[in-house]
Formats: structure tokens, sequence, C-alpha cells
């Protein structure tokens, strides 16, 4: 049975109650992004996941259903305990990570990927490098949550310690996990995150050369900059 079948067929009921209006709204704002991180290449198939937060309902991808197919017909949301309370499609397998971070944290909204450079780097060192000042965005170095089966708690308490002071992290061999106060900041933190880390790869490559790197003092002050930056009012 193919992956999508098996997240079409592994129904769970009827839904409990209807979709709420601004449920709809997010559903197609949720599936608009795990659309873009395709497009990205940030996730290939149904590799990835992205969900959403609305009062006390998580709005998730299904599982193994890929983004391209999903309709607003195909909403599917559980509570803050993991209990499934829209849609009849099975939730990801991803999703003890994302309601840890809906527990833990203020998040809005969690985007996790596997991301060909960030992945790389998960392999290869505990912490992502201060290759540049925009670490400061995501809270500082980039840390490394350590291997766990996918899908299990364990990855999600590993991910928790990893996240203590940061919005993402690196799973090691897996991927990467990033929130924000909404989609297009938890995406935009995936995005940045990716970069950074094919720019240290980048530069770790030239022979005969090491990168340059910053101390965690210059990232801070950087980060007192960015505070301030962009448009006021």
């Amino acid at each position: 049975m193919t992956e999508e079948r098996q997240g079409r067929q592994g129904r769970q009921g009827q839904r409990s109650r209807k979709v709420r209006a601004e449920e709809v709204d997010a559903w197609e704002a949720l599936v608009a992004t795990a659309r873009r991180t395709v497009a990205e290449g940030l996730v290939v198939g149904t590799s990835g996941n992205v969900s959403v937060r609305v009062g006390d309902t998580v709005l998730v991808t299904p599982s193994g259903v890929p983004y391209d197919r999903l309709t607003a017909e195909d909403v599917t949301g559980v509570d803050l305990e993991g209990g499934q309370v829209l849609g009849t499609l099975v939730p990801t397998s991803e999703l003890p990570m994302h309601l840890a971070v809906y527990r833990a944290t203020d998040a809005g909204a969690v985007v996790h990927t596997h991301a060909v450079h960030a992945t790389a780097v998960s392999t290869l060192v505990p912490e992502l490098p201060l290759i540049h000042y925009m670490a400061a965005a995501l809270g500082g170095p980039v840390r490394v949550a350590p291997y766990a089966t996918y899908g299990t708690q364990e990855l999600a308490e590993n991910m928790l310690r990893a996240l203590t002071g940061r919005t993402a992290c690196l799973l090691q061999n897996h991927g990467t996990i990033a929130y924000g106060a909404t989609l297009a900041q938890a995406h935009d933190r995936t995005a940045q995150l990716e970069w950074m880390s094919r720019l240290w790869l980048t530069a770790s490559s030239v022979p005969g050369l090491t990168p340059t790197l910053l101390s965690e003092e210059q990232v801070a002050e950087a980060g007192e900059r960015l505070r301030g930056y962009g448009q006021r009012g």
C-alpha cells in the first residue's frame, strides 16, 4: 500500500464538530505554506509537515498525502493532547513534536522539513557554527537534537532540549524544526536555517581554508540591532 493510500485510508471516524470560519482560513494558509516548502526544495514528497494553532486546536498536515492534493475538505485538526477533533485523515506521524512545541512555547505555527543542507549539517556537528549573524534571529547558536526514531516521544523531548532559548533547531540525521508566531515566520526561520547551513557547508568545502566564525557576543549584538530592523508603525 502506498504512503498516500495509507494516509487516505487511515480514517478515524466522522468529524466531531464543524470547521469554524477562522479554521477554514488557517487551513488555506497552512496548505499554501506546505506547498511553498516543496517549491523551495525544503521538502521532497511528503517528508515534512506543517501545523498552525487556532485557539486550542492545532491544524496539521495529514500523514502521507502530497501537499498538492490537499483540499479544503481535508482539514485535519487535533486538540493539545493529540485527540482528533477535525477531519478523518490521520495526522502527521510527527504530531508529538508539534504538540510538544505548542505546550512548551507561545508558538502559533510549526514547520518541519528534511532540508538537504541543514540535514547534512546535523550529521557533522553538535550545533551549527556561527557562520552568520542571522543566527541571532533564531535565538543564538542553532543546536542539534540527538537522533531518535521519527514520531516518538523521545525525539520530541530531544527537540525541546535543543530548542531551549531558540526558535529553531536541527534534528540529527533527520531535518529541521522551527516555530513562530505565524506560519510566515515559522517558514522564514526554516528558510534562514537552511541558508546558513548551506553557507557553512560551502565555506567549509574550500581546501586549505577554514571559515571565520563569529563569537556569541557578536551574534548577540547583532540580535539587539535586529530587534529594531524593518519598517515601523
